[in-house]
């Protein structure tokens, strides 16, 4: 039977069908109940599905909506969000998707999208469409009793208050929260309103059942939120003394004096020994904070948030740099969607970028340029791996000069 690659209709069934597909796709066990799989139906929420199907059967998924990426400076920009991309393991090397790819960044680029964003389950994949790693993340575990930190620790009431919050309070208080986070952190992304629904436990998909994690909220002297730490607890004894591990599911602050607080008060909590971070920032300011930095192992340290350049001008047009200066950048695109030469016209107020065609100080493909442009990556490293080329002297050092940030960029949401 032929395949042809669509939209999904409203049809229930088409719908049902593409959720299936996810489902298989993605190796996880098939949802047999019907309820489970109407609720992920219809909360996917605004969005572009599109499946490719051999009659009425899905056999391959793609998935992509609106998202608000933050850029270094505290601007936003319109990026093409990706997500949910299978291919059934009986229907692979068809091409199905290059083609559900190439239709839905050819719509992204007509919207005008500045940039189309994904997380990469596997690395090998979406080069070849021109995304390149954007952000990195790191894991640590802690080793509670070797921090040197003082075990009777507990936040000064000048400093502001910890108190822990049920499902309805976050709800309440962590969008707000999130979004004052999110201005301040390049790399990050919006949270829709079904990110606290499902965080909290408001809206629940599969068979699993609901096991509801612990919420801290630390409030400043004046009484307003600036940190919010998810977790759970494993708890265990060994040799009639408690030793339970708490796992970090999620942890929002508006800045390092806040996220100290939250880690300080994870790793002064009894019957807690050992404390798992999860994916933080990758300059987390956790090892820094604890008299001895040894005590925090790195668990795992990998990329997170690739970014897909659509249109350079409004993209390099958004950030802010860090010195005043041109550059020339000539960029590759594989997909010849953000194909073309441009004068990079750079200052810490922001940016211009224009078609030129003077000569090029950086060659580049876009997906090079993802990995520069949120500040995360070395223009001289990707010049000496051979994922750049510099044609003027001393181009890379000016690049970086330009773009590199102070601050790492971090994104802590997969989509």
């Amino acid at each position: 039977m032929a395949l042809h690659t669509r939209l999904v209709t409203d049809d229930p069934a088409d719908g049902t069908a593409w959720v299936r597909a996810v489902s298989t796709g993605f190796l996880t066990p098939p949802d047999a109940d019907p309820d489970s799989i109407e609720r992920r139906r219809t909360h996917l929420g605004p969005g572009r599905n599109r499946g490719a199907f051999e009659g009425d059967r899905c056999v391959a998924t793609f998935r992509s909506f609106d998202q608000q990426l933050t850029v270094p400076g505290g601007r936003a920009v319109l990026a093409n969000a990706i997500s949910g991309v299978t291919v059934l393991a009986t229907h692979r090397r068809r091409g199905l998707l290059s083609r559900l790819m190439a239709d839905d960044l050819a719509d992204a680029k007509e919207r005008g999208d500045a940039a189309a964003t994904l997380i990469a389950a596997e690395y090998l994949i979406y080069g070849r469409f021109g995304f390149g790693p954007a952000t990195t993340f790191t894991s640590w575990r802690v080793n509670g009793q070797r921090t040197g930190l003082d075990p009777r620790w507990s936040l000064p009431e000048s400093e502001g208050s910890l108190s822990f919050a049920d499902g309805a309070e976050v709800r309440k208080t962590g969008p707000e929260l999130h979004e004052r986070f999110r201005l301040g952190q390049p790399g990050a992304i919006d949270r829709k309103a079904q990110f606290w629904r499902v965080c909290t436990g408001d809206l629940r998909f599969g068979p699993a059942p609901w096991v509801e994690p612990f919420h801290v909220l630390y409030r400043d002297a004046a009484g307003v939120p600036q940190g919010l730490v998810t977790f759970a607890i494993e708890d265990r004894w060994e040799a009639g003394m408690p030793v339970g591990t708490a796992t970090v599911r999620s942890l929002v602050a508006t800045g390092p004096a806040a996220e100290a607080v939250l880690w300080r008060f994870l790793l002064s909590m009894d019957r807690v020994t050992s404390v798992v971070s999860g994916p933080v920032a990758p300059d987390s300011v956790l090892p820094l904070i604890l008299p001895n930095p040894r005590a925090a192992e790195v668990a795992e340290r990998a990329d997170f948030l690739w970014l897909r350049p659509l249109d350079l001008p409004a993209l390099l047009g958004a950030r802010t740099y860090g010195a005043e200066g041109e550059l020339v950048l000539d960029v590759r695109d594989p997909m010849g969607l953000a194909e073309g030469r441009y004068l990079l016209t750079a200052a810490p107020e922001g940016g211009r970028a224009v078609p030129t065609t003077r000569r090029p100080d950086l060659v580049l493909s876009t997906g090079a340029l993802a990995q520069l442009y949120l500040g995360d990556e070395s223009a001289e490293r990707l010049v000496a791996a051979g994922l750049a080329d510099a044609e003027t002297t001393r181009a890379a050092a000016r690049a970086d000069l330009l773009f590199r940030t102070g601050r790492r960029p971090w994104c802590p949401d997969i989509f």
